[in-house]
């Protein structure tokens, strides 16, 4: 059985915004994205609108581009055993209430991996999800 991999929001904004000093970023997001099937949320997704028109996209592009990753990838909703389960791990790892949510919706949807940024690179959650850092070289 292939791995589920849940993607984090900053991944997928490095994907949609090529940005000269982030060029390297944007590379590997975009191939990322388009080449690999992802788990993300609702969540996601939001975070993902706002940072956008925070940075000025404009809002169509913006809609056009979440109706091609509703399309293209799973999307998976935040629930109350969700919600329940982000507070444990956010008191067990001392991540932040977002970062909790992320990863709790990754382990409810059985993801094996989690791509991501802000979290420490290879660390274990649960004992069944990893994070790994795409921009880190091994």
């Amino acid at each position: 059985m292939k791995d589920k991999i849940f993607i984090d929001t900053n991944i997928v904004v490095y994907a949609h915004l090529k940005q000269p000093a982030e060029i390297v970023k944007w590379e590997t997001a975009f191939a990322l994205i388009k080449n690999n099937k992802f788990v993300m949320s609702t969540q996601v997704l939001s975070e993902y609108y706002a940072s956008l028109l925070k940075n000025t996209v404009d809002d169509k592009i913006i809609q056009e581009n979440i109706r091609l990753l509703i399309k293209n990838h799973e999307i998976c909703l935040i629930t109350i055993p969700i919600i329940q389960l982000t507070h444990q791990i956010k008191l067990k790892y001392y991540f932040s209430y977002w970062d909790s949510l992320i990863l709790a919706t990754a382990l409810e949807n059985q993801c094996t991996q989690l791509y991501s940024e802000d979290m420490q690179h290879k660390q274990i959650i649960e004992e069944r999800l990893q994070i790994i850092n795409p921009f880190e070289l091994d």
